[in-house]
């Protein structure tokens, strides 16, 4: 009997074992940086000045345009991505091109960033960056205007097809360093912060 009994809770260890392993990873935003319309880049090619470009805008189609590479598609790609494909190109024209693209201003696709509307002093759009807060927001934003109603914040997130609605209090975080209002920001949110009734 106690042979069986042990069988029996080894056999469900391993089932639920099976279940954990089962459960899907949690939604982590990815950690590399993907270009955008607005990010401006530096593309150099390894002992080619001629092929190598500073201060490079991404346009807002998201191409980019490179000596003997036009139109090329760079929004949507790591910078790694995008020198693989430059390289692929210069191909024809050269033998083995090296090609290091670094992004020099940051902007990053519409759905990696973290708008910013209402009574802020600076309301602006910002790149998602790991770890990013409702505090790394503000101080961005350089704060709250005198009209704000800070404690009526709210970030509006999309889940799948629904939209979350997460409430902040804002002047807590701020004024009285209430850190449990400060929340942790995803890729795509939008803090919206209204205006005082009176």
């Amino acid at each position: 009997m106690l042979v069986l009994a042990l069988a029996g809770s080894a056999l469900a260890a391993c089932d639920s074992d099976k279940t954990t392993a089962a459960a899907p990873a949690p939604d982590e935003p990815p950690s590399e940086y993907i270009i955008g319309p607005g990010d401006v880049l530096s593309v150099s090619v390894y002992q080619s000045q001629a092929l190598s470009v500073t201060d490079l805008p991404v346009r807002p189609d998201g191409r980019i345009s490179v000596p003997l590479v036009s139109d090329l598609m760079a929004a949507g790609k790591t910078p790694a991505e995008l020198e693989h494909d430059i390289a692929e190109h210069l191909t024809k024209y050269v033998q083995n091109p090296v090609v290091t693209v670094m992004v020099r201003s940051f902007q990053g696709p519409p759905d990696r960033q973290v708008r910013v509307i209402g009574e802020a002093v600076e309301p602006l759009a910002i790149p998602y960056r790991d770890n990013l807060t409702v505090l790394d927001v503000m101080i961005a934003t350089k704060g709250l205007t005198k009209f704000a109603a800070g404690n009526r914040a709210v970030i509006v997130r999309r889940v799948g097809q629904t939209e979350q609605r997460i409430p902040v209090r804002l002047s807590d975080l701020i004024k009285d360093g209430d850190i449990s209002q400060n929340v942790a920001m995803r890729p795509g949110d939008t803090l919206i912060i209204p205006q005082s009734w009176f």
